[in-house]
Formats: structure tokens, C-alpha cells, sequence
């Protein structure tokens, strides 16, 4: 079973950075592909980045590109997600997700494990 747990969410304002993180439990971690994902009241989960295993592959949601940098530290068992000209619509609770086995990095039920989310809040 591996845990995840998410840190660094908190309230910015509009054109801020924040950086959060995602720690695992298992000493497997670079054998995950990671990913990142949002969800903001009343709608549903949405795909945000995601990271091979090796973190040479990377992937993300258009609304992010170019705003967001996803990358991992496998000797720290850790998965981060650069967040820098944020915007209100950024609003959402974070999620990091790891994936075991072949996967859809866009799909949501690919992940096998998920961390219990990060609030990130962006005011104008």
C-alpha cells in the first residue's frame, strides 16, 4: 500500500507561485509514474501534469502549460508541481496520484493511489 501526502497548498494571489509536494511512502517510488490532479467545488476531478517513471516524459493539461512544471525526486520519494502565474481559476483542491501498472496519464481511474489533496487557493 502506498501512501501519499500532499503539502504546500495555501492562499495567493493572482500571478503568484506556489509549490507543492507529494511524498511516498514506498522506497518502490521510482517505479510510479506520478501524476497531479484538480478538483474545484462543484465540478469534476480534472487532469492537471503527470511524470514518467524516470521523469524524462512529461505531460499536461493546457489550461497549466507553461505555467506548471511537474518533476520528481526519486532518491526523495517525492513528486512536485511548480505552480507560477496562478490564477483564480487555478482554485481547486490538488491531488497527487501514482500509477502502477500501463496507464492513460489523462484518465483518473489509471492511478492506482491517491493522496488526501492540497487546497491551493488563488484570490484577484
Amino acid at each position: 500500500q502506498v501512501q501519499l501526502v500532499e503539502s504546500g497548498g495555501g492562499l495567493v494571489q493572482d500571478g503568484g507561485s506556489l509549490r507543492l509536494s507529494c511524498a511516498a511512502s514506498e522506497r518502490t517510488f521510482s517505479t510510479y509514474a506520478m501524476g497531479w490532479f484538480r478538483q474545484a467545488p462543484g465540478k469534476e476531478r480534472e487532469f492537471v501534469a503527470h511524470i514518467s517513471k524516470s521523469g524524462g516524459g512529461t505531460y499536461y493539461a493546457d489550461s497549466v502549460k507553461g505555467r506548471f512544471t511537474i518533476s520528481r525526486g526519486n532518491t526523495k520519494n517525492t513528486v512536485y508541481l511548480q505552480m507560477d502565474s496562478l490564477k483564480v481559476e487555478d482554485t481547486a483542491v490538488y491531488y497527487c496520484a501514482a500509477a502502477i501498472g500501463p496507464y492513460e496519464y489523462l484518465r483518473s481511474d489509471s492511478y492506482d493511489y491517491w493522496g488526501q489533496g492540497t487546497q491551493v487557493t488563488v484570490t484577484s
